[in-house]
């Protein structure tokens, strides 16, 4: 996931991962510009490898645009886009019973909320591509990833 990324960087102390580090520690988001920094440098870092999964990313429609060309410029283009769709209130339940600190309905109302504004438009801008994939997660995780592999075979 790019949560994952960015806390890679910051356990190797790479420059960019000082960057992010400080960014975190003082509460606000890390750009959109140093996030894809971080995903093109392990994009490069592992050209050999067969593909990704990027999970969570992109998240707006800015970093899905710039995560095209970065792709097209390495002659990695997407190949499936999965949406795993669920209600809001089962998302909501699964979510605080994680048991995380900031797992609290209100948190995770306000960020249910940004997804609506800033992360939903991906669904049709990845549907317009013919690359979107829609999953029901409103079943057990088994059934999920028996899904989501079917579809990527």
């Amino acid at each position: 996931s790019t949560g994952e990324l960015l806390r890679k960087e910051i356990e190797l102390n790479t420059i960019l991962g000082r960057q992010v580090r400080d960014i975190i520690n003082s509460g606000e988001l890390v750009s959109d510009d140093l996030v894809l920094k971080i995903v093109r440098q392990n994009l490069d870092r592992d050209h050999n490898k067969k593909g990704w999964i990027l999970d969570g990313y992109p998240r707006n429609l800015s970093q899905a645009n710039s995560l095209n060309e970065v792709l097209n410029e390495i002659n990695q283009p997407l190949e499936v886009v999965f949406y795993l769709d669920i209600p809001e209130e089962v998302l909501i339940k699964r979510l605080l019973l994680r048991g995380r600190k900031d797992d609290t309905e209100e948190t995770i109302k306000t960020r249910v909320d940004i997804y609506k504004k800033t992360t939903e438009p991906l669904i049709q801008y990845f549907k317009d591509l013919s690359l979107l994939e829609y999953i029901d997660a409103d079943r057990d995780l088994k059934t999920i990833s028996s899904d989501i592999k079917q579809k990527m075979a």
